[in-house]
This record gives structure tokens, sequence and C-alpha cells, in this order.
């Protein structure tokens, strides 16, 4: 069974941004991943006011920050703009 994607609100915002940006495609296709696995490699675990979330890189300064509710296959998606810039 696949993981259901979900936005917080301001992941809603950061997917305007990347929509509109080079970034767009690859973002689409690592959300196509996050669907089938969310722990498929290349991810990073968050540590710090993040821990328990997870990463995955668009660029080197922006990222797919998410969490990750096994129980109910659920991906959170909490930002994908930069974090360097908040």
């Amino acid at each position: 069974m696949n993981y259901k994607i979900v936005f917080t609100k301001r992941g809603e915002k950061d997917y305007e941004l990347v929509k509109r940006s080079p970034l767009h495609k690859k973002a689409k296709k690592i959300l196509l991943d996050l669907e089938k696995d969310p722990y498929c490699p290349p991810m990073e675990e968050l540590v710090g006011n993040l821990k328990g979330s997870c990463s995955k890189r668009l660029n080197i300064q922006h990222r797919i920050v998410y969490e990750v509710d096994k129980a109910n296959k659920v991906v959170k998606i909490l930002s994908m703009w930069t974090h360097y810039e908040r």
C-alpha cells in the first residue's frame, strides 16, 4: 500500500514556490517516490527541533522536509523551500 501525501500550510505555500521554479520536475519525482517508500535513500534524518523528521534534497539550498506516520501510511510535507532563508 502506498503512503498518502499531505501538506502543512507552510508545505502548501512552499509547493507553490517550487511549482514556479526549475526544481518542479525533481520535486514531483521525489513526492512520487515518497508515496512508494518515504525511507528510500537518499534521505536524511533530522536533529534538533526537527528531530523525528526526514528530508530529501532538491538541490544544495532547497530540501523537502517531511514526517512519516507509519501507522496511518501518511507522509506530511512540512516544507519544500529553503530552511536557510527563514
